[in-house]
């Protein structure tokens, strides 16, 4: 760790509750940190709505799991947009092996739309569909058992894509190679950087969850269980 220059974070569940403000001592302690280290946000929303999620913290925004890169201006207070890709989706074949999906598990019952598309290209499989309830999404999976099962077989269904148990009800899929790690990879090049001089905290690292692939990579990784104790995870690094 004495090689860390970069120290990059997970938003929901590492810094804050999920689409939730920061607590007060989570920004402390990401000043702390800021003294001594360039801080980087590495999510898989857009920046947009990280920045505004952080009621506008001054970081540099990995967005869209490296489809998106803004950097924080000092002098305007705003983020400023250097990387905004966009894949083209083939719509009618994501829809044929989400069919079948739904009709080998059960899920054929939804509410709206049974997929979110996104302008990146990045996509989302909501089981319970666009427009369930939040109640009912909450309670649909909470240990993650029921998508855990079908994982697997979305992976190999999806190999063009990116494939994570996202939220609490559905599977986020974002153009390969974009993920976690390629967008850190990409940032280092970028940057001049090794890996060994950038550190991640992050708390969806089970297999499947967004953040496994830098966990199982080279990466320095620190695990936070719960963003209410992300102040003692990190105090090591002061």
């Amino acid at each position: 760790m004495r090689k860390v220059k970069v120290i990059a974070f997970d938003l929901d569940g590492t810094l804050c509750q999920h689409k939730s403000p920061l607590p007060p001592e989570n920004i402390d302690m990401l000043n702390k940190l800021g003294e001594q280290y360039k801080l980087l946000m590495a999510g898989a929303g857009q920046c947009g709505r990280i920045f505004r999620q952080m009621a506008g913290y001054p970081i540099d925004i990995i967005g869209n799991y490296g489809l998106q890169y803004a950097e924080f201006c000092k002098e305007t207070g705003a983020l400023e947009m250097k990387r905004d890709l966009c894949f083209p989706c083939d719509v009618a074949a994501v829809e044929e092996r989400i069919t079948y999906l739904r009709q080998k598990y059960g899920y054929t019952t939804f509410d709206g739309n049974s997929v979110e598309y996104h302008p990146s290209g990045c996509i989302t499989f909501a089981i319970l569909g666009t427009e369930a309830v939040q109640a009912d999404k909450l309670a649909f999976d909470p240990d993650r058992k029921k998508r855990r099962v079908m994982y697997d077989e979305v992976v190999s269904l999806f190999p063009e894509y990116c494939v994570f148990i996202g939220g609490s009800s559905s599977f986020d899929m974002a153009p390969a190679p974009y993920n976690k790690y390629h967008a850190l990879d990409l940032y280092c090049k970028e940057h001049g950087l090794t890996h060994d001089e950038v550190a991640f905290v992050g708390d969806d690292y089970t297999p499947g969850g967004n953040d496994a692939s830098v966990y199982e990579s080279d990466f320095a990784f620190i695990p936070v269980g719960d963003y209410r104790d992300f102040p003692r995870c990190v105090a090591h690094l002061l």
